[in-house]
């Protein structure tokens, strides 16, 4: 940045500005966005966008203030209980504090699988606002129907690209039943790197591994802006940090998400796709008819965009949960909670 004049005078300004550093709020989609935008249109644009994304942002943190709310009646509840000697008030409290995996054979098990390269700060403050309201109206919902109401856990994972090195293209939680612990998990977790079409085939790779353990998982949920890379894509990004580098790692032996995709299907575990851009579209709406998923347009950064996500998610956890009354236990849960009509 320079200022021409000093004191008060009139002067000119000028800023300068790297392309690729406004993939944060333009999008995935900032190549071909910025053509469209240079010139005079483009402080209009850019301030444009900045605004909408920082709305999403807020209403994403009124999301997360109105479970705190929650959280913090209940904990004076919990006091009131104790200094008047309400002893099963105190027990219910407790126990519910300190719940851990749940690991009964049968448990439901989601694997919420997301984009966090630059232009994913949104979905990732999203995520991280909302993982507690998802995990309290999914319970709710489930005791309303007499089902268990930690009978799911659920798993996040974030993926990136060969940009990123070993322990950063792929970040991965524990399994929990108790939101708080995902939710601490996401604040570990920023947007960075990004090469275009991004390294699903590794999320999915994860996922493949996952449904060899003992407990498997139910399903998986696929959130992200940017197509997933083809193999000659694979096979260039991977040159960037170079096959020496990966040859030492866990991701030794290149891989496809086609190819990973086929090790879920041959299990029947079904793959849910949201899509943030129009760019990702095509290859989401292929990912979740090849595994008998669900598919649909998230607006991260509209003000609804942290409420949609919440549904989304939620919805389908309820839906492999409840087994042969999924559909129905959706219903209930869009009569209680959802301002608009999903299809699925």
């Amino acid at each position: 940045m320079g200022r021409g004049a000093r004191q008060g005078d009139r002067g000119s300004y000028r800023m300068v500005l790297l392309d690729r550093d406004l993939e944060w709020v333009l999008g995935a989609a900032w190549e071909e966005e910025i053509p469209k935008i240079s010139g005079s249109p483009l402080y209009a644009a850019l301030n444009k966008a900045r605004n909408a994304l920082y709305e999403s942002k807020c209403a994403a943190k009124e999301v997360g203030i109105e479970q705190c709310r929650h959280e913090h009646e209940s904990s004076k509840s919990f006091m009131n209980a104790l200094s008047e000697g309400k002893l099963d008030i105190v027990k219910k409290f407790l126990t519910d504090q300190n719940r851990e995996a749940n690991i009964v054979s049968g448990t439901s098990r989601t694997l919420l699988l997301m984009d966090a390269t630059g232009s994913m700060s949104s979905l990732l403050s999203a995520a991280k606002d909302t993982v507690c309201t998802m995990f309290e109206r999914a319970s709710v919902v489930l005791g309303e129907k007499g089902l268990s109401k930690d009978a799911f856990s659920m798993q996040f994972a974030v993926y990136r690209n060969y940009s990123s090195r070993d322990n950063k293209i792929l970040e991965v939680s524990s399994w929990e039943t108790k939101a708080s612990h995902l939710r601490a998990f996401m604040n570990t977790i920023g947007p960075e790197g990004g090469m275009g079409e991004e390294a699903i085939e590794i999320g999915f790779w994860h996922a493949a591994k996952e449904s060899e353990t003992q407990d498997g998982i139910s399903q998986v949920i696929l959130i992200g802006d940017a197509p997933a890379n083809t193999k000659s894509d694979v096979t260039s990004k991977r040159a960037r940090l170079g096959e020496a580098y990966w040859k030492q790692t866990r991701f030794a032996t290149p891989t496809y998400y086609e190819d990973e995709l086929q090790k879920l299907k041959n299990k029947n575990i079904p793959v849910h796709a949201f899509y943030l851009t129009d760019w990702a579209k095509d290859n989401f709406q292929r990912i979740s008819e090849e595994a008998k998923g669900r598919c649909e347009s998230l607006n991260i950064y509209s003000t609804a965009g942290a409420e949609s996500l919440t549904n989304f998610v939620t919805e389908e956890v309820l839906r492999k949960t409840a087994g042969d009354q999924g559909d129905a236990v959706v219903e209930l849960y869009r009569k209680k909670y959802s301002k608009t009509t999903f299809t699925s």
